[in-house]
């Protein structure tokens, strides 16, 4: 069993940028493919970018060009580099890890407990 912890959430103004750290303990990090999720109120939870232990990366469309994954196996560390952060980005964030099927995060088996990202306009 993987322990996911995330951090780095807050308040932004639209058009800054955030970073989310999710520290993972438990398990062999650096086999683990890795995503971050994120649920906005009354919205269902939705993939927004994941990685590979190759670091082969897979964003939803809403976010290409502003978010980045990345991953430091050394520090079984997942970042989130979240730059352009618009309202709608706002949401709880959570940290996952699972299997890597058809060329994203599915099965997950992990969750994180989740970092609040509010974008103010």
């Amino acid at each position: 069993q993987v322990q996911l912890v995330e951090s780095g959430g807050g308040l932004v103004q639209t058009g800054g940028s955030l970073r989310l750290s999710c520290a993972a303990s438990g398990s062999i990090f650096s086999r683990n493919a890795m995503g971050w999720y994120r649920q906005a109120p009354g919205k269902q939870r939705e993939l927004v970018a994941a990685i590979t232990s190759g670091r082969v990366t897979n964003y939803a469309d809403s976010v290409k060009g502003r978010f980045t994954i990345s991953r430091d196996n050394a520090k079984n560390t997942v970042y989130l580099q979240m730059n352009s952060l618009k309202p709608e980005d706002t949401a709880v964030y959570y940290c996952a890890t699972g299997l890597w099927v058809a060329g994203t995060l599915n099965s997950v088996r992990s969750w994180g407990q989740g970092t609040q990202v509010t974008v103010s306009s």
